[in-house]
């Protein structure tokens, strides 16, 4: 059972699609670390509209992957762009979120043997 990760919406929207859970599974292990970098190199630079961007393309996921606590840390991040705050206002909120992502990761690979 996954620890950091829950697929219920993912089969509850697909019919329970083994195909589809794997695209959605690859989408994850593709695209969002390197999202999530893209996201910190916003932050570090102030960059408020990359910080955003990368933000927002990844909520989507983390709410489909069941994400809860990593998608509230999105949403975080994406209110700190918008109020153009201090870097270390949002800094342990990124830890966090990267901790978060690092660890479902790590158990996505190994359930699926990626």
């Amino acid at each position: 059972m996954a620890i950091h990760y829950n697929l219920a919406k993912v089969y509850a929207i697909s019919d329970d699609d083994k195909d589809f859970v794997l695209q959605i599974i690859n989408l994850f292990v593709d695209e969002v670390p390197s999202d999530i970098k893209e996201m910190k190199a916003g932050i570090k630079e102030k960059d408020y509209a990359r910080a955003y961007s990368f933000a927002h393309k990844t909520k989507p996921t983390l709410d489909l992957l069941g994400m809860d606590a990593a998608k509230e840390e999105i949403l975080q991040i994406e209110q700190w762009t918008k109020d153009k705050g201090k870097k270390k206002e949002i800094k342990e909120v990124y830890k966090s979120l990267k901790s978060r992502v690092d660890l479902a990761l790590d158990e996505v690979k190994k359930d699926f043997d990626l």
